[in-house]
């Protein structure tokens, strides 16, 4: 062995050997812990914003649900805390699990995660997704039959039908009884359990009038569905060269031959079908909301939408991520002794909680953050830790570009089909409905058939 490396070990022992560095917390705001958690449990992101504002970009707080929590709003921690090793900083606790089932990727740490990304990744990159773009044309299409013409409706929820439907066609390849049973439960399954999520979960249901009782109620409902539609995926003679997420993961094998549960499958679909519908669907209603009330951004888009470009119109679903941030957190959970997050020192058991709606209006990064400007990123690609609405490091979201592709392909489809009018009506306020934040009234606009 050569002393280069004997110096190598002794320096990882000796790291290894070393004392953790005493615990040094960011500030905590002079708030009673009571009224901190009620204004994040009311109005999370303008408590934040208001904390950001006198005690900087890290501050510790303690929240209902997560308990004692470092809140970051810095770019640069935000790197360290995604980079960081998973067995310092994993899955926060508690997490979407509680709602998705133990079988989702919300709910795996360490090497279970990792693997699972790895069987979940092939569906959502490079040739699976511009398969789906016919689907993605054609949902927007169907909807859009119904629009009414010169006069102002809300976008929000067609944009959640046509999201739904595009996905539970690229999860199970085909239409069918199954999928009209699925898109009467996941709607309202989805709302309740997108409110339900940031609250303390009760040790039981209540019965079935009380809102966890109806949650079980639509999750009994749900995998009776999903055990039909894996036994017919299964019996189709073409099962082994269909191309939809189900029969891929029914395909799938991890390294050492096993294969995933029924149960952790439908926790898997169920994950894919609520957060990815829910969030792309407010992002697109946060798009006409925002190109309505921006001529023109709007007439760029309008121009390129005949054309075979995108570069201006993924400019302006990067700014409205940014602007319009939907989901305004990703947290990490500490599982070492200390984990040192830039000159801060915190300890075991503490959550850090990256604040993604804070760090996309900071200044240093942002020219102007509060004007709504797609040219910012023409040319250029905004810094990647300032710009987060998808998460980062192993957890950021599995299906960042499935989403991407669908909101490019569903703007490209209005616009090429509709005129929308512009108004000067004030800009909709944000509305939390529990984890994600859509257009107060709904992203209203008025169109009219070309």
């Amino acid at each position: 062995m050569s002393e280069a490396t004997i110096a190598a070990h002794r320096s990882t022992a000796d790291a290894e050997s070393a004392p953790p560095r005493p615990v040094r917390l960011p500030p905590t705001p002079r708030i009673p812990k009571l009224l901190q958690g009620l204004g994040f449990s009311f109005s999370r992101q303008w408590t934040v914003a208001q904390i950001v504002r006198r005690y900087g970009d890290v501050f510790s707080m303690t929240l209902p649900v997560f308990g004692p929590t470092v809140m970051v709003a810095d770019p640069a921690l935000a790197k360290q805390l995604f980079m960081a090793n998973t067995d310092d900083v994993g899955n926060i606790q508690p997490n979407l699990s509680r709602v998705l089932g133990s079988g989702s990727v919300f709910a795996l740490d360490g090497g279970d995660h990792r693997k699972r990304r790895k069987l979940l990744t092939p569906p959502f990159h490079g040739k699976s997704i511009k398969n789906y773009e016919t689907i993605f044309e054609e949902e927007t299409l169907r909807e859009a039959a119904n629009w009414p013409e010169g006069q102002p409706f809300e976008t929000l929820e067609p944009m959640m039908r046509i999201t739904l439907n595009a996905i539970l066609r690229a999860v199970f390849g085909a239409d069918g009884a199954h999928l009209d049973e699925l898109r009467r439960i996941i709607p309202p399954w989805v709302t309740l359990g997108s409110r339900l999520a940031v609250l303390p979960t009760p040790h039981r249901t209540y019965g079935r009038f009380s809102p966890w009782g109806r949650l079980a109620a639509y999750r009994r409902q749900y995998d009776d569905v999903i055990g039909r539609l894996i036994d017919a995926v299964q019996a189709d003679p073409d099962f082994d060269t269909r191309d939809d997420i189900l029969a891929l993961l029914l395909r799938s094998t991890y390294e050492d031959g096993s294969t995933m549960s029924r149960q952790d499958i439908g926790d898997e679909l169920l994950t894919l079908l609520a957060a990815g519908h829910e969030t792309t669907a407010a992002t697109l209603g946060w798009a006409f909301e925002r190109i309505s009330r921006h001529p023109e951004v709007l007439a760029k888009l309008v121009a390129e939408a005949e054309t075979d470009g995108n570069e201006y119109r993924q400019a302006t679903i990067l700014e409205i991520q940014r602007s319009r941030t939907v989901i305004d957190f990703a947290g990490r959970h500490v599982y070492a002794p200390t984990f040192e997050l830039g000159e801060w020192v915190i300890p075991q058991g503490y959550s850090i909680v990256v604040a993604i709606g804070q760090v996309h209006k900071r200044a240093q990064d942002f020219d102007d953050p509060d004007r709504f400007d797609p040219q910012r990123y023409i040319g250029q690609r905004p810094p990647t830790f300032a710009h987060i609405p998808f998460g980062g490091g192993t957890r950021r979201c599995v299906g960042a570009a499935f989403a991407n592709v669908e909101m490019d392909i569903v703007l490209r489809t209005v616009l090429r089909h509709f005129v929308i009018e512009t108004t000067a009506a004030p800009g909709e306020k944000m509305h939390s409905r529990g984890v994600a934040y859509t257009p107060k009234d709904g992203g209203r606009v008025v169109m009219r058939r070309r």
